[in-house]
């Protein structure tokens, strides 16, 4: 049987940035993640309850939600096959942190696209959990650029033609 990544594919990817209680940050590579609704703006993402990600959101209802480029594939690789338990994955990976405007957990320094988000609703569904982040921030320098595609594994895809419908 098919992974469900698998068959459901390429997922865009992003990075989810938590802290714990104390403000010990995190950093986690997502492509289980898409936007809810418009207006107000909502994102949605699942997590494993496994996952350090997820134990700092259930201490600190907050994240940040960071949609790298292309530039940065193996710092999301690093990010996503990495625990936050045993590394420092910002040390580790050179990524530069910023203070966030409204939550607790950082921003990080030349992303095209991050959001600051309180989670407003999250429940379990099979063996992962469903996020639902309220967006209350947001911090664009960048909107046109190439995003990272998710297939499974170590496997990604990269847009290279823009398709207009008339």
């Amino acid at each position: 049987m098919a992974r469900i990544s698998e068959v459901i594919f390429p997922r865009v990817t992003g990075l989810v940035i938590t802290c714990d209680s104390n403000g010990k940050p995190d950093i986690a590579t997502f492509s289980f993640l898409m936007p809810v609704s418009f207006e107000p703006k909502y994102v949605a993402f699942s997590v494993s309850p496994r996952r350090k990600t997820f134990e700092n959101l259930k201490e600190v209802e907050e994240f940040v939600l960071a949609m790298p480029s292309r530039e940065m594939l193996d710092k999301v690789w690093g990010c996503g096959t990495r625990s936050g338990r045993d590394v420092d994955k910002f040390s580790l990976l050179g990524l530069e942190k910023e203070k966030a405007k409204v939550v607790k957990p950082p921003l990080l320094k030349n992303i095209p696209v991050q959001l600051e988000c309180k989670i407003e609703f999250i429940k379990e569904f099979g063996d992962h959990y469903l996020v639902v982040g309220r967006v209350l921030e947001e911090h664009i320098t960048k909107l046109d650029f190439q995003p990272l595609l998710h297939y499974s594994k170590n496997v990604f895809f990269i847009p290279t033609e823009k398709v207009i419908v008339e």
